[in-house]
């Protein structure tokens, strides 16, 4: 009896150590779903692309079908390679400091480990012997709390690198903290672009307008359903979203508003779910999917770690039309099943056929949506 409820409290207790990493419905073991168990609109068909990829993260593509992987836990940066209908998969670095995110770039692979930005030059040419990486920046805080990141490139050519809260809610303690920020990959200081950024772990860049959406997760330790995750859109540089002040569209956070009036800042393009943990997110590029899917986004939502009830746990669609996000729905869905998850979607990629990859850190694979049905 006493070694059974040791053990219950052991799990209990790394549960709640897991913050922002999983709910009992994600830290607990479970079988990984199969292409069954997963709910599509008709006309979609989902299979595994990828199956041994542990804690796959952040995903980029490079050339000749070669789509890089980022991990967090595990600290190692993966090469997917696609040939033939046969995938291999190659170990290109490992022993790093949670290397969640990455972006290719003329032939280069830039990877975030908390606070380092590395290069690993002609990263595709040699896939069994990757070359060394070097140090383009070490300008970020090396807090681990909130330190995994997602990065890419934008427009201008600059690197976007956000740095997350280390807390669950707290003032910023340094410059960068609770930002996203783009930096010179040619040299010089992280720049600022917007404030008040709890943890984004997801954004991209409008097709049309280069705009910077990003997705946003609200804090913890207010409730089952408040504050909400957010998607949000950036249209100058500089603007603060809230945090730690204000939360979703007009919440004032019980401790650290210090008399702030939430119309002070920027409001949310969208309230998601609470808590659904909404991490990597692409507008959608490709041809395959019917016409009302263009140009709108998909979003991964990881699920909920310390809701009664799980949420999240799924891919999630936004419509967006004329600069706005007009609608928010489930897009993919049974990785959740009662208290019991099979998968963490964790990133989602629009591949150059039209298709698209999503990442699950929990089950270590990579599965394929494609597109069959009429339009």
């Amino acid at each position: 009896m006493r070694t059974a409820l040791a053990a219950f409290v052991a799990i209990a207790f790394a549960a709640l150590l897991a913050v922002g990493c999983g709910s009992l419905a994600g830290f607990l073991p479970s079988a990984a779903a199969e292409s069954a168990d997963i709910t599509l609109p008709p006309g979609f068909q989902i299979s595994v692309y990828a199956g041994d990829v542990p804690n796959a993260r952040q995903m980029a593509a490079g050339p000749d079908g070669v789509v890089f992987v980022g991990s967090r836990s595990e600290g190692k940066v993966y090469a997917v390679v696609n040939r033939n209908g046969q995938h291999r998969i190659h170990v290109l670095a490992s022993g790093l400091n949670q290397p969640s995110g990455l972006a290719f770039r003329d032939g280069s692979l830039y990877v975030a480990a908390v606070n380092r930005i590395l290069r690993f030059r002609d990263a595709a040419q040699n896939l069994e012997k990757p070359p060394k990486p070097e140090v383009v920046s070490d300008a970020y805080p090396s807090d681990a709390h909130h330190g995994w990141k997602f990065i890419a490139f934008g427009p201008d050519g600059r690197l976007y690198v956000p740095v997350g809260a280390p807390c669950n809610v707290c003032p910023p303690p340094g410059p960068l903290h609770s930002t996203i920020t783009k930096l010179d990959i040619a040299g010089g200081r992280p720049e600022v672009v917007a404030r008040g950024v709890r943890n984004s772990v997801g954004f991209d860049f409008q097709p049309e307008t280069g705009e910077l959406w990003f997705t946003d997760n609200g804090r913890d330790w207010l409730g089952d359903d408040q504050p909400p995750d957010e998607l949000n859109r950036l249209t100058r540089p500089g603007e603060h979203f809230g945090f730690p002040f204000c939360h979703g569209d007009g919440l004032r956070d019980p401790e650290h508003n210090a008399g702030r009036a939430c119309s002070e800042f920027t409001p949310p393009a969208r309230l998601l779910g609470p808590h659904v943990a909404a991490l990597g997110m692409r507008f959608y590029t490709g041809q395959m999917f019917p016409e009302r899917y263009r140009g709108g986004i998909f979003i991964a939502e990881h699920g909920s770690w310390n809701r009664s009830t799980p949420i999240g746990y799924r891919v999630t669609f936004v419509k967006v039309e004329g600069g706005r996000a007009t609608s928010y729905e489930p897009f993919a869905s049974g990785w959740l099943k009662g208290g019991s998850a099979s998968g963490r979607p964790a990133d989602v990629l629009v591949l150059p056929d039209g298709s698209l990859l999503v990442s699950d850190d929990k089950a270590g694979r990579i599965y394929r949506i494609t597109y069959a049905g009429g339009r």
